[in-house]
């Protein structure tokens, strides 16, 4: 990369940076931290590439800024559980809302294949879901239960076997992403075939209603965070393809970094999915009304958490996120 392209590049960026440091601006710890390994990702570009010059002098000098910085607020108030929820993990997730949409989009066309394919040939979801399982469910719809599953297993067995399983797909989604962002998209795909063909074999015995009210009583987490560990795996994923002015060592090690948090993050919304789906999902006959509301309240949660406070927090603190 030419120097007056490397410095058109980050110049925007490292002008915000100044206006931290002078005062001009305020940043939370976490974000001076982050500040100062992506200026130190800069100075080792610029000591490889434009060693003796302006540039890289200017850089050495606001990361040595920085660095001083990082040690004066070293040590953080507050707790730091409750800080990396309420602050470190939403402002990190302000810079992938682009991985989130494609995310987001890659499962709901693989919904809709999934729903098309089972219309136009029943038995496929038997390719997808397996000959018991279906069995077993069209026997619970002539029986006139169709989600009786959801009420037989041990209620504190269910809630720890389903929530190691989700914690574990959600993790699975993530590493994917070592295939780049087409495993990743893989991984969401057959989910969504899956999810797809489940809610369409519903539809084809006229249960869909119940199967909808029932089952999106949890899914509207679970499903969600899925879809948001696919955004963990395309960031990933991207990171050693896309490196930007970082070597691609330092971005896939940054990229798996922010991956491995927004997973980890996750891991409270897949306690809570699957404290629903055992404790509250059995209760299939539960008024509509209440199966509403706990429906609205998980989706408002899902989209304020991970959409709404992130926007409010970049704001808030004027950072400029690469």
């Amino acid at each position: 990369m030419k120097e007056i392209t490397f410095l058109k590049q980050n110049a925007k960026k490292w002008e915000e940076y100044e206006k931290v440091l002078d005062g001009e601006k305020t940043a939370h710890p976490t974000k001076i931290t982050e500040m100062f390994i992506e200026l130190t990702d800069d100075l080792s570009y610029a000591n490889t590439n434009y060693d003796n010059t302006n540039t890289n002098a200017y850089v050495n000098g606001i990361a040595s800024r920085v660095h001083h910085l990082v040690y004066k607020n070293k040590k953080e108030t507050g707790n730091r559980f409750v800080t990396f929820y309420t602050k470190e993990l939403p402002l990190l997730f302000g810079r992938y809302h682009k991985q989130l949409f494609f995310s987001f989009l890659v499962t709901a066309i693989a919904t809709l294949v999934g729903v098309l394919s089972q219309i136009y040939d029943d038995s496929f979801v038997r390719l997808i879901l397996g000959d018991y399982y279906v069995d077993y469910t069209l026997e619970n719809i002539k029986k006139g239960n169709p989600l009786a599953i959801y009420g037989e297993s041990n209620q504190l067995l269910m809630f720890v076997q389903i929530t190691i399983n989700n914690i574990r797909v959600s993790f699975i989604a993530f590493v994917f992403g070592l295939c780049t962002a087409f495993g990743t998209s893989f991984f969401l795909a057959y989910n969504g075939v899956m999810l797809g063909c489940f809610f369409a074999m519903f539809y084809q015995h006229n249960v869909l209603d119940k199967a909808l009210k029932v089952v999106w009583i949890h899914g509207a987490l679970e499903i969600s965070a899925i879809i948001i560990a696919g955004c963990a795996g395309f960031v990933l994923g991207n990171s050693f393809i896309f490196p930007g002015t970082h070597t691609r060592i330092k971005a896939f090690a940054r990229g798996g970094k922010d991956g491995l948090k927004i997973v980890i993050g996750l891991v409270p919304v897949f306690i809570m999915a699957g404290f629903l789906e055992s404790f509250v999902t059995r209760y299939t006959e539960m008024h509509i009304a209440l199966s509403l509301s706990i429906i609205g309240l998980s989706f408002a949660f899902i989209v304020g958490y991970f959409i709404v406070l992130p926007i409010y927090l970049k704001q808030k603190h004027q950072l400029i996120y690469d």
